[in-house]
């Protein structure tokens, strides 16, 4: 049958055998992730459902917004691990957390360390609204500290769509790219699904994650994969076994 005629793959069906997470917001009650024990549960279950075998959850650390601290995350990761023992067990649930990339983070890194999704590899994000003036000295501190940035969600900031060339600067600049999962199933809209689809074939993706927050997240899993090949997304989600 010729590929055009093929139906597309769901999302849930590509999950590679042994998947690690590396971007969600599971912890309850600390961002615009699960409110209450109850979707933190879920969220987990339905994580070990898909086929993930291990998760490292990441709540935002953003100033005046989510003013989450180093000890509030762990504090409520260990008090998750208390009263969920079985899934956290199952799922081997690590946490770090998601950096808002600003004047606060620059003070933040310089002064204390950072959560990081394994050794010095820190996940970081920028504004939607745009970045900040001193990015590229932010990430270069930021390298100079000893961390590697991994930058969540590249395709979803919409000042890039039309300025391609800034992410091949960003990748010189040392920085790594996480994809959002989702971005395959037009969640987020079309533009940022054919940016993510440009970002896979021309090799700039570095690792993937969930960056699931509630229940809808989870059933977009369940719809059918948007690109026209693949291959590219599935190798980029093998690449997370960087995080065992």
């Amino acid at each position: 049958m010729l590929s055009f005629l093929k139906s597309k793959p769901l999302l849930k069906d590509l999950i590679p055998e042994g998947y690690t997470d590396i971007h969600s917001h599971l912890l309850f009650g600390i961002d615009d992730g699960a409110k209450v024990l109850d979707d933190t549960n879920f969220l987990m279950q339905s994580f070990l459902d898909l086929g993930f075998c291990n998760a490292i959850t990441t709540p935002h650390t953003i100033e005046h917004v989510w003013d989450n601290t180093r000890e509030g995350i762990l504090e409520k990761y260990e008090e998750v691990k208390s009263l969920s023992p079985e899934l956290t067990t199952k799922l081997k649930l690590k946490t770090a957390s998601e950096y808002m990339m600003n004047e606060s983070f620059f003070k933040l890194f310089q002064s204390e360390p950072l959560l990081t999704l394994k050794d010095k590899h820190v996940l970081v994000e920028l504004s939607y609204l745009s970045p900040p003036m001193n990015l590229y000295d932010m990430l270069f501190e930021l390298q100079l500290a000893g961390y590697t940035p991994v930058l969540a969600h590249p395709e979803r900031y919409g000042f890039f769509h039309q300025n391609f060339s800034e992410y091949k600067k960003l990748k010189k600049a040392g920085c790594l790219f996480q994809l959002n999962l989702l971005s395959s199933v037009g969640y987020y809209g079309p533009e940022v699904t054919e940016t993510a689809e440009k970002l896979l074939k021309k090799g700039l993706i570095d690792f993937t994650g969930s960056d699931v927050h509630h229940k809808n997240h989870i059933e977009a899993f369940g719809k059918k994969v948007k690109f026209k090949d693949s291959q590219a997304l599935v190798q980029a989600m093998k690449q997370n076994e960087f995080f065992k």
